[in-house]
């Protein structure tokens, strides 16, 4: 089984920067993709960014992203991390930390077999 802790989140400005972290434990061998989504009070859960959890850093972002959000990871740490800049009131939501061995779309939640509990951020205007 695997486990995944996010932390980081926080009430923050419009404008502002937060950094989000996954810490991952447990049978993490097993783990190609580590991806963010959010999911704000009556949407769907949303595709934030996601990377590889094994060999080198590939990463997707959806289009929103526009530059602002960077995901990366600490190997040693066995940490994911997206760091979000500029953020804007409607990016309000619960992010979640989901990882798997994923053969299909990285941006379909339905693909990842574990999530964090998630972390709560709050752009204030």
């Amino acid at each position: 089984q695997v486990q995944l802790v996010e932390s980081g989140g926080g009430l923050v400005q419009a404008g502002a920067s937060l950094r989000l972290s996954c810490a991952a434990s447990g049978q993490t061998s097993g783990l190609s993709v580590v991806a963010w989504f959010r999911q704000a009070p009556g949407q769907e859960r949303e595709f934030v960014a996601a990377i590889t959890w094994r060999g080198g850093d590939i990463t997707q972002y959806p289009d929103f992203r526009k530059g602002r959000f960077t995901i990366s990871k600490d190997n040693a740490k066995k940490t994911v991390y997206l760091q979000m800049n500029g953020l804007k009131p409607e990016e309000t939501a619960v992010y979640y930390c989901a990882a798997g061995w994923i053969a299909a779309s990285w941006e379909t939640p339905n693909n990842y077999d574990h999530w964090g509990q998630g972390t709560q951020v709050t752009v204030s205007s």
